[in-house]
């Protein structure tokens, strides 16, 4: 055995700096929460944590303030994008991967990564000038007049629809994410073994049960990390949603109702807040939507180590 071995001048420089990089993510992290804490005492002292967040008044002229009404807003959102997304997504994954024969394949990847490189503003721009009005005067009728007249679902689809809502912001930002979560499926089912594949063929089994028991076991840790930075990019939208929504700050009933989003609420009111309360109500906004969305990650980040651990066994 060979003793006394030293780290090399620059194998010490390259591991301080690597660390170095390393720890300037949990500095940035702790700075940004100190940060949006310290701007949000006042609104924190004032109405407290529970109140706030189960308070949908926010009236800037009796400096009436609580985020249940823009917390709802997020979640449903992030949830009906990444309900109408994620299928889709996995849909076109499995067709670029196992299905589209050599020269559609290129062609159909390379487009869905230009889809995720459009900016945000320009989906909102469309959203708000070509799909609200199609929206407002077909799909949404015909879902009235359809989904609309079953019972306890059809609650979700009454008023009037506009084209301005959650259901027109929600699919905007479902085809915003469709993107990553098709590019990350589409890497893992590569990754499954050819082999593997080879052999159930070779005893005879369809495609659709290659996909259904060997490729999507195979590749699902990855598809849920796909899901889950799709879930980051959804919940922290603004622009796109913001042209969609309304920026109506009373709970939805349908959704066919105008809302806002913790997002869309700071982009729209930031510059507007004109006393200490008010720009504190803001930044609690802010602190609200930093800790979901920390806690959502988190939660996501620790079932999918229970599941790689479950796989390992």
């Amino acid at each position: 055995m060979i003793k006394g071995l030293r780290k090399s001048p620059v194998d010490l420089l390259f591991g301080t700096l690597t660390a170095m990089a390393s720890f300037v993510v949990v500095v940035l992290i702790a700075g940004i929460f100190i940060a949006l804490l310290k701007e949000s005492l006042p609104a924190i002292h004032r109405f407290g944590i529970l109140r706030f967040i189960t308070t949908s008044e926010w009236d800037p002229v009796a400096e009436v303030f609580g985020a249940l009404s823009t917390l709802t807003g997020t979640l449903v959102t992030t949830f009906l994008s990444l309900l109408f997304a994620i299928p889709i997504a996995i849909g076109i994954a499995i067709f670029i991967t196992e299905i589209a024969p050599d020269f559609l394949k290129g062609p159909i990847g390379t487009a869905i990564e230009l889809l995720a490189a459009i900016p945000s503003i320009i989906y909102g721009m469309w959203g708000l000038f070509t799909l609200a009005p199609i929206m407002e005067q077909y799909i949404e009728p015909f879902l009235q007049e359809t989904v609309g007249r079953l019972p306890l679902v059809g609650a979700l689809f009454q008023g009037t629809p506009m084209g301005i809502d959650l259901f027109t912001a929600s699919l905007i930002l479902s085809i915003m994410i469709i993107p990553f979560t098709a590019s990350v499926a589409r890497d893992s089912f590569r990754l499954t073994p050819e082999i593997v594949k080879e052999s159930a063929y070779g005893v005879g089994a369809t495609k659709w049960e290659v996909v259904k028991d060997i490729v999507l076991p195979y590749s699902k840790l990855g598809v849920f990390g796909g899901v889950v930075l799709s879930l980051g990019r959804a919940i922290g939208e603004t622009m796109a949603v913001a042209f969609v929504l309304g920026n109506n700050h009373e709970l939805p009933h349908s959704l066919f109702d105008a809302a806002a989003t913790i997002t869309v609420s700071l982009a729209n009111e930031f510059t507007e807040a004109d006393t200490d309360i008010y720009l504190s109500s803001l930044y609690y906004l802010a602190l609200v939507l930093f800790v979901l969305s920390f806690i959502t990650l988190a939660a996501a980040k620790f079932f999918l180590l229970r599941a790689e651990r479950r796989q390992s066994r």
